[in-house]
């Protein structure tokens, strides 16, 4: 919970309030142009205070967060949830996986037949 008064630099945030799993995928999303700050895209060492607005597509979407407080290490879910407020449009639904056929145990291998139902099953 190492608050800082000065500057954090805008990869070391992102990976310290668990928006990315690791540092270099937080590097890499700046370097890539996927992070920006109050609109403009910005490299990896770029300062970040309170009341900035974060950017960050990764995995598929994209997070919309403003800066509330400052740290510099890595923090636990409940306090980084504190260090930003989040105004990310809500995740896309997940597709519903159609249930596969279960065959039991000890049968053996799929005949042609079988595997033509099982195709057919998952809708190939």
């Amino acid at each position: 919970m190492a608050s800082d008064e000065g500057i954090t630099r805008i990869d070391s945030w992102i990976w310290s309030v668990r928006l990315t799993k690791t540092r270099s995928l937080a590097a890499a999303a700046c370097r890539a142009g996927h992070v920006r700050v109050n609109g403009e895209r910005v490299k990896p060492a770029q300062a970040v205070r309170p009341g900035d607005e974060v950017r960050l597509r990764h995995a598929g979407r994209e997070r919309i967060v403003v800066v509330s407080r400052l740290v510099r290490k890595r923090v636990g879910a409940a306090v980084a949830a504190e260090c930003f407020v989040d105004n990310s449009p809500p995740p896309p639904p997940r597709l519903e996986v159609p249930v596969m056929g279960v065959r039991d145990r000890g049968t053996g291998r799929p005949t042609k037949r079988d595997r033509r139902e099982i195709d057919q099953l998952r809708g190939h």
